[in-house]
């Protein structure tokens, strides 16, 4: 098995859902405002092994693609999938991406969750605003961190149930960028750092157990 299709198993036996994710995702951002129109520039953020790659490919061939992740593994991964498609590469973080204006639309699935809340999610989140035209949009889907309810303890239960019934049985090493050192946060605090770095309010757009998709729209 190809590392790309083993961490995209892990992710689905993980992850209620994962597997129309990206689907959904991509479908999204393709009947946005900007990203509809032919040719549109859309930037993958954090691609990871290539899964919203592969759907933006069958959804939408006329993208330009740019995708990073700071990971090298983790772009030949993508790149290895994709083959000679003409995609735009950058191993690097969105930060240092220095893309002002450039994309109509972004994707970011997975990469919030993993920033400590110190300054560094807001300056993903800022510098993915200004990468975006005026109006454009972003799917952001992330581990998000639970609301107080006395049954959230049943919600914990069926995530390891879910995973039980899924088969996943993963090498520890390989479950821990997705289980480990994460910094999930709450509506609030996601709607306070969203709004700070140039968004609209967020529009939940999917959840299952803790993990949360929404639809954001850089202001005017």
């Amino acid at each position: 098995m190809s590392a790309s299709l083993g961490y995209d198993l892990i992710v689905q036996q993980l992850i209620p859902g994962y597997a129309s994710l990206a689907r959904l995702a991509v479908a999204l951002l393709s009947v946005s405002p900007l990203a509809s129109r032919p040719g549109a520039a859309v930037l993958v953020a954090g691609c990871g092994t290539g899964a919203e790659l592969v759907e933006a490919r069958a959804q939408r061939p006329d993208w330009q693609l740019t995708a990073i992740d700071p990971s090298a593994e983790m772009l030949a991964a993508a790149q290895q999938r994709m083959g000679g498609d003409s995609i735009r590469w950058h191993q690097s973080t969105v930060e240092a991406l220095q893309a002002d204006g450039r994309f109509a639309g972004a994707l970011s699935v997975l990469v919030l969750q993993s920033l400590a809340d110190d300054g560094s999610k807001l300056a993903f989140l800022t510098a993915l605003a200004r990468s975006l035209e005026p109006g454009g949009q972003l799917v952001l889907v992330d581990l998000m961190a639970p609301e107080r309810s006395p049954l959230q303890h049943q919600v914990e239960a069926a995530w390891l149930a879910f995973q039980q019934a899924s088969g996943l049985n993963a090498d520890p090493q390989a479950l821990e960028p997705l289980t480990q050192g994460l910094h999930p946060i709450g509506e609030a605090r996601l709607t306070a750092l969203v709004n700070a770095a140039g968004f609209t309010d967020p529009a939940r757009i999917f959840q299952a157990l803790g993990y949360e998709g929404f639809l954001l729209q850089r202001r005017p």
